[in-house]
């Protein structure tokens, strides 16, 4: 038998660096029970990938996890955001490296879990060189969407960045004022900085992912239900639930904090924003109800199109118990062969 290649010293530096874990998938699917059944007994650290559970009171129709998961398996990154203080996804990437650095000085791996692909992407792909926000020019945007309404702000960026006003909706507030912003500051396209920023991604020896703009290396699982009827019936039943529990009582509650009002990026999450509409008198209780069961369909549908093309991705049947059990045991492995 010929002698096996030896390990060059790049791989053996590798082996030194340890993993990071991300669990991902649609809402609905269940990947937070499986995280906190997988710390029990692995030694892994959760932090929360989810935009609206990183607010200070989002909990119902968030789907924050109760006190007594929290107290079995902590999540960091949760519940730490005052509502009235914007939350990026550069923001989060800065938060996740450093809570990253401090699980691996525990000599644990961190096991991050949420559906916000976003801030997934953010995290391994790293983000283009922006311009910081300057106050005077986003005044003036915020001062002509006063005057002649977001759509004119829209058309603004149409005539600069067609590329970025043909993926952003007129009602994307916040992106289309960030996206003239860097047009009127740069004078260039916000399109253009994204195409110049690139990321490759490799698979290594040990199956795990590669990715340049991140110093570790990556296993990607996502928990993806096959029925997309069964996940239909189960965002109705649980936005039902969210409202017995008293959705519309926390929204209220949330009205009356100064500071807090409904353009808010917090204000925007799903079921969120329908609930608070319903509040303001724009729409019945019946109506309401019915536009948070779409709105949260149609964030289950977009989840699915950003994973379809997520690399190197360990796709697990959340339906099946067997799966759902190999996934556990899959991060066992990967905790074993980086403390065995």
């Amino acid at each position: 038998m010929a002698p096996e290649s030896p390990v060059s010293s790049a791989e053996s530096q590798a082996d030194q660096r340890l993993p990071v874990l991300l669990l991902m998938g649609p809402t609905c699917s269940g990947k937070t029970a499986l995280a906190i059944e997988a710390a029990q007994t692995l030694p892994i650290e959760i932090i929360n990938v989810d935009s609206a559970l990183v607010y200070r009171g989002l909990d119902i129709g968030a789907a924050r996890p109760s006190d007594e998961e929290l107290a079995a398996a902590p999540h960091r990154l949760m519940g730490f955001r005052e509502l009235d203080a914007p939350y990026s996804a550069a923001d989060f990437r800065a938060d996740a490296l450093r809570e990253i650095e401090a699980i691996h000085a525990r000599g644990r791996l961190p096991l991050l879990v949420g559906g916000t692909i976003l801030y997934f992407k953010a995290l391994v792909e790293g983000l283009a060189p922006l311009p910081e926000a300057d106050p005077l020019v986003r005044a003036e945007i915020a001062d002509l969407a006063e005057a002649q309404g977001w759509a004119a702000v829209h058309g603004a960026l149409a005539q600069v960045d067609p590329v970025s006003a043909e993926r952003l909706k007129p009602t994307d507030r916040q992106r289309l004022q960030r996206a003239l912003e860097v047009y009127r500051v740069t004078g260039r396209p916000l399109s253009a900085f994204h195409e110049e920023h690139h990321t490759t991604v490799t698979q290594n020896r040990d199956g795990l992912s590669e990715f340049s703009a991140l110093p570790w290396p990556v296993y990607s699982a996502a928990l993806l239900p096959p029925d997309r009827a069964w996940l239909h019936d189960m965002i109705a039943q649980r936005f039902l639930q969210m409202l017995e529990q008293g959705l519309v009582e926390e929204v209220q509650a949330l009205r009356q904090r100064p500071g807090v009002h409904r353009d808010l990026p917090a204000m925007k999450a799903v079921g969120y924003r329908q609930v608070w509409d319903y509040l303001d008198g724009q729409h019945d209780y019946d109506t309401m109800v019915e536009k948070g069961i779409v709105a949260t369909r149609q964030l289950a549908k977009r989840q699915f199109t950003w994973l379809r093309k997520w690399p190197y991705l360990d796709s697990v049947d959340s339906n099946d118990p067997s799966q759902r059990q190999r996934l556990i045991e899959r991060l066992a492995k990967i905790c074993k062969s980086v403390f065995s």
